[in-house]
């Protein structure tokens, strides 16, 4: 994929920020649109179907994490990268994000040239989403890259971005105890910095939709997946 095809929807409520941050992602040749609060973003999305949202979070009319969790319920952007803009770097808050269904968190203020370079790493994932297999079965779990959903028992589960790479992690070797840092290197990447409490909120997710039994944790190391023999 081609940058001039990659389209990225700004949102902040800041003009000096959509205006700054556009005009260097536009220097690189991205589509760049914009969006001055939450529910510009709802309607920007759904008319231009971006590849990537910045979004902030504080915002006026609607913020950014009900923003977040109602473009996740859009059909046709489930598969949109999300990430928060913001000066609010607390745990707390980055919790809050990934729960609604975001799959990076950048914290203001931060140099242009950084945040283009945090961007590429973003879309990145798309040109690798493109090299994998399209699905692959595991017991009676059907995982699909191209479409991002998951099937069990037949049953259609559509998982957040961040949520299906850590559960296609996790099931790409079943029974290995994965480490901490080494999730948080493949599915967040070394150039994101994200909180301590990331990994345990998305396995949280996963067990609820996927299943408890399927999930183990590995006190002080980190988590594996297990099938069943009555999955196979």
């Amino acid at each position: 994929m081609n940058k001039s095809d990659i389209k990225i929807l700004l949102v902040d409520d800041e003009p000096d920020i959509l205006e700054i941050i556009g005009y260097n992602l536009k220097n690189e040749g991205y589509q760049v649109f914009t969006a001055n609060n939450g529910q510009e973003a709802i309607k920007s999305a759904k008319k231009n179907t971006p590849h990537l949202i910045l979004l902030d979070i504080m915002m006026p009319e609607m913020d950014g994490i009900e923003a977040c969790e109602k473009i996740r319920k859009i059909s046709t952007l489930e598969n949109v990268i999300i990430s928060f803009l913001t000066a609010r770097g607390e745990d707390y808050s980055q919790v809050a994000g990934f729960e609604a269904g975001a799959d990076d968190y950048i914290t203001k203020p931060i140099k242009p040239k950084v945040l283009v370079s945090k961007i590429k790493s973003l879309l990145r994932r798309l040109k690798s989403e493109e090299q994998h297999e399209e699905a692959f079965k595991i017991g009676d779990i059907v995982i699909d890259r191209e479409e991002y959903v998951v099937y069990k028992a037949g049953v259609k589960i559509s998982l957040p971005r961040k949520e299906f790479e850590l559960f296609s992690l996790l099931t790409s070797k079943p029974g290995k105890v994965f480490k901490r840092e080494v999730i948080l290197d493949t599915v967040w990447g070394n150039e994101v910095v994200v909180g301590g409490r990331t990994i345990d909120v998305h396995i949280r997710k996963l067990r609820e939709k996927i299943g408890d039994h399927h999930f183990k944790t590995v006190k002080g190391v980190g988590y594996k997946f297990i099938i069943e023999e009555t999955d196979k």
